[in-house]
């Protein structure tokens, strides 16, 4: 997103800011307002972190991320905070952090290079399936596609403790989609697109599976179905856009029913 978004052009970039943190704060501000609009919002916590473009922090990992006490209607380009790896803010920025939010964000931003984006959840349903003791079930059209790409992570009280970092770390391994037992759902990705369409695909596989179950037992996938499920599933991968698409839609209809989040 160099100079557009979804198709639509960037409003002017301030002048205190570099263009290409410019266009990210436009695409975070703007995933903000989908998660509302999705109804995937919790007051005012959880967060989305998007990595700052290294042509903006030299190397160092800065992470855009939402001010604390906004609701996610609220949250616009201009009032992202820029922090660092310890939660602190380093643009100068007046808005508050909840650096305790962030404890889990840090931890994968720190260990994986590729972990751009990082999004967490604290939706019913998919809280409902994080204490399901069977987790998610492979058993309708959305769970088969992430076969084999969910983690586990068992519950260890409020994450404000960064020594719970390791241990996350070690049971997330290289998945992308992971299951906060007792929690709610995190996903990460290369891009915010590919972590918005990995949560979104999650989000759907759980509210199926809270919905079958209040009905009885459901009809199980065969693990070799699931597999080649989630082969043919190409809306994750770089190649295939990797949710880019699905995103701009979205964001298109965030734009129509307020483009505030741009300012």
């Amino acid at each position: 997103m160099s100079n557009t978004t979804s198709g639509m052009a960037l409003p002017p970039c301030p002048a205190h800011f570099h263009p290409d943190e410019w266009a990210a704060r436009q695409e975070l501000a703007a995933c903000y307002r989908v998660f509302a609009m999705l109804g995937w919002v919790e007051m005012i916590y959880n967060h989305i972190t998007l990595r700052v473009p290294d042509s903006v922090s030299g190397g160092d990992k800065h992470f855009l991320i939402n001010p604390f006490g906004l609701h996610y209607t609220e949250v616009t380009a201009s009032n992202l905070v820029k922090i660092n790896l310890k939660g602190e803010v380093v643009d100068g920025s007046a808005q508050r952090v909840n650096p305790a939010g962030f404890v889990v964000h840090s931890a994968i931003h720190a260990a994986l290079d590729q972990a751009h984006c990082v999004m967490h959840t604290h939706t019913t349903s998919g809280l409902a399936v994080a204490c399901y003791e069977g987790g998610l079930q492979p058993d309708n059209f959305y769970s088969a596609q992430l076969h084999g790409m969910v983690a586990y992570h068992d519950f260890e009280g409020i994450t404000v403790h960064a020594d719970e970092g390791p241990r996350l770390l070690r049971n997330m391994g290289q998945h992308q989609v992971l299951i906060l037992r007792n929690h709610g759902l995190l996903t990460w990705g290369s891009t915010l697109p590919q972590a918005f369409v990995l949560l979104w695909t999650l989000q759907r596989a759980c509210d199926v599976q809270l919905a079958t179950l209040s009905m009885g037992r459901a009809i199980p996938i065969s693990p070799e179905v699931a597999a080649r499920c989630a082969q043919d599933a190409l809306q994750f991968h770089p190649a295939h856009g990797a949710g880019q698409d699905v995103f701009d839609a979205m964001v298109r209809l965030a734009m129509r029913q307020d483009a505030g989040f741009q300012a």
